[in-house]
């Protein structure tokens, strides 16, 4: 994983239409097939602390977008997952290949030539980056449209206003985040014998909103995502509940939370209307 950087003089234009995350230096053009760019590899100790934050193990399929020397699909392929890196630069494809090679993990780890912009993301449990926040923001819609429960890591740079669900500081910042169920919108909830609606409305993993059981109406608050867990709380009924399940397309199924709370919630359910 790296962070490309474009010489003095070249235009942004040009460096983000090929798909790099660039930052103007000072130093000297290094040409690379027309490429005037330098890179700078993510610290193996970085990206062993990355592929933990998102857990990565044997059934995962990692996606690494601008994949330099290939050392993070490496890695994730030495965890018996597979991993496929892109990068645009042939050079640095040439030499992943080489490298995945020489570790022994070429038939799991494997390397392409592509702009990371049209890269094909389906199927990826787990996308990794090391790009600068302006290409961080121009991915992030691409990345919140991947299924429920993918995870997103990435190096230094946060996610526009895609707020991480975790940032480990020991060392180079490490932004973590997992893409959350899509739940905007009005439900129909089922909890012990009665039943009330719910509009929520999301943003990225946050969620606010309201409920309404015949004339009561109550704000949703401390609303939360968590890939397809979701949590929040009502106060209905002169009662304070917080609800915790989990989002399965149109539908939300609960277990009880505790026993003897009166804050938590028991079995509920939930349809999309």
């Amino acid at each position: 994983m790296r962070m490309m950087a474009v010489a003095k003089g070249i235009s942004w234009p040009v460096a983000i239409a090929a798909g790099l995350a660039v930052a103007v230096v000072t130093a000297s053009p290094v040409a690379a097939q027309g490429l005037n760019v330098v890179y700078e590899p993510t610290p193996h100790e970085t990206v062993e602390r990355m592929l933990n934050a998102a857990n990565v193990r044997a059934s995962d399929f990692v996606i690494d977008l601008g994949s330099g020397d290939g050392r993070i699909a490496i890695a994730a392929a030495r965890r018996g997952a597979r991993a496929l890196g892109v990068d645009l630069d042939p050079a640095r494809i040439r030499e992943a290949q080489q490298n995945a090679q020489r570790a022994g993990v070429a038939g799991r780890a494997s390397f392409r030539q592509e702009d990371l912009f049209r890269t094909p993301l389906g199927g990826a449990t787990v996308v990794t980056l090391y790009l600068l926040p302006e290409l961080n923001a121009r991915l992030a819609p691409r990345l919140l449209s991947l299924p429920a429960g993918t995870r997103i890591v990435s190096h230094r740079f946060p996610m526009g206003d895609w707020k991480p669900d975790q940032t480990d500081t020991n060392g180079g910042t490490v932004y973590f985040w997992i893409v959350p169920a899509r739940v905007a919108g009005n439900w129909r909830v089922r909890h012990e014998g009665a039943e009330f609606t719910v509009a929520f409305t999301q943003r990225n993993q946050e969620l606010a909103g309201s409920a309404s059981a015949g004339k009561t109406a109550a704000a949703v608050r401390e609303g939360r995502l968590r890939g397809t867990a979701i949590e929040f709380t009502l106060d209905l009924g002169g009662r304070t509940t917080r609800f915790r399940g989990t989002v399965s397309g149109n539908a939300m199924h609960g277990a009880p939370a505790g026993l003897g709370l009166a804050t938590q919630a028991s079995s509920w359910s939930a349809r999309r209307m």
